[in-house]
């Protein structure tokens, strides 16, 4: 049975596993975006998204977990800095991954995995939708207030 194993292992030891997923990490969020199997995407994805909830609060000891997964310091800082402050409002779901069909050399199933907030493309090049909140008492309270307004300026016209 194999209860509660939930990690990928992808045909790798421990040390090597951990190694490869920092270096991806690492190469993902200088980036912003890479190219690598649909398998590797996805156990990335699950090694990448906690590290960036931690960087949305910039404290010594977030710094110390994070900076003992990726092991590269210019990586951390940009994540601290530029990564955090992009997703400072979101509250989950920080990469998206997008399979790009088979490679040739081995058929193997490729996946693109890039930062949410990265993307102009998906994102219609703005950055955020604040006031997307609609309710049927604004609505109705719109229509009433321009009525009159309109009366009072056909009322002056006439005068």
């Amino acid at each position: 049975m194999r209860h509660g194993k939930k990690g990928n292992h992808l045909s790798r030891k421990t040390a090597h596993r951990k190694s490869m997923l920092a270096n991806m990490a690492c190469s993902l969020i200088e980036h912003k975006r890479i190219n690598t199997t649909t398998a590797k995407a996805k156990a990335l994805k699950q090694f990448v998204e906690p590290l960036v909830t931690k960087s949305k609060e910039d404290t010594t000891h977030n710094r110390r977990i994070v900076f003992s997964k990726l092991r590269q310091k210019e990586a951390v800082t940009e994540l601290f800095r530029e990564v955090a402050a992009k997703v400072g409002d979101r509250p989950g779901g920080y990469t998206r991954v997008i399979k790009l069909g088979n490679r040739l050399g081995d058929n193997a199933d490729m996946a693109m995995i890039e930062l949410v907030d990265y993307n102009e493309l998906y994102n219609g090049g703005k950055k955020e939708k604040k006031s997307t909140r609609r309710s049927r008492r604004g609505k109705s309270g719109g229509a009433k207030a321009t009525a009159p307004a309109k009366t009072n300026d056909t009322s002056k016209e006439e005068e």
